[in-house]
């Protein structure tokens, strides 16, 4: 129940989404056993199946209760309009000690709007919101806003961006920053405390704006950071 090691557990709740399946491709495809998790247990065997063939790694599905007590740290992949249903039903599963990764963006499109807007959130951000409703003791941490989702479900695209991760302890960040390196391509960047999140959220729809117009899946790259590990 640990994701150090040569073969980390890495719980994916609402896994079966495109971006829940994109990361479970990649991680399992690096040699992670992944946990699919649904609020159905036999869409997310599925699931797992299905990414497991694209992949050819462990990957395996239940439901997203059951998934949450696999790991210490586990991310948490749906759509800005169900995450506060999410945390509500994972409540009594999360335990003290386990980091919630948050990717959720509140994107207008919840609520019927343009997918290049985002409304407001009285918190001041999806991860904040989060770690307003997640049970004492568990950390949020705010990452992978930014990577196109289609990008990773095609293991034959080479990935070659930044991944700001927010959160307010560096341990933590630091534990969250050794799972998206397992994705090759992928450079996670301490972007500071889980306030910034309300900033790393807004590029999400500044993307999508750019991705219609130039009708490609651009991500995002930092120039000019020094060598060496931030989260240390």
């Amino acid at each position: 129940m640990s994701e150090n090691g040569d073969t980390p557990v890495i719980p994916i709740l609402g896994g079966t989404g495109a971006l829940g399946s994109g990361l479970a491709r990649r991680w399992a495809a690096g040699g992670a056993k992944v946990v699919v998790g649904s609020r159905d247990a036999g869409r997310a065997r599925e699931a797992a199946e299905k990414d497991a063939g694209e992949a050819g790694g462990d990957v395996v599905g239940m439901t997203n209760e059951e998934a949450a007590t696999q790991a210490e740290v586990v991310f948490l992949t749906v759509p800005f309009r169900n995450q506060s249903e999410y945390m509500t039903n994972l409540r009594d599963v999360l335990r003290e000690g386990q980091i919630l990764v948050d990717c959720s963006v509140p994107l207008a499109a919840a609520i019927s709007g343009k997918a290049t807007r985002t409304i407001g959130v009285w918190q001041g951000s999806a991860a904040q919101q989060a770690q307003e409703m997640a049970p004492d003791g568990v950390t949020v941490v705010s990452a992978l806003h930014t990577v196109s989702a289609s990008n990773l479900a095609d293991l034959d695209h080479e990935l070659a961006e930044d991944i700001p991760v927010c959160g307010d302890r560096k341990a933590d960040k630091a534990r969250v920053a050794g799972l998206i390196d397992r994705i090759d391509g992928l450079r996670p960047v301490n972007a500071g405390s889980l306030e910034t999140s309300r900033i790393v959220e807004q590029l999400t729809p500044l993307l999508i704006s750019i991705n219609i117009r130039y009708k490609t899946h651009a991500g995002i790259s930092f120039t000019g950071l020094p060598d060496g590990d931030p989260f240390s």
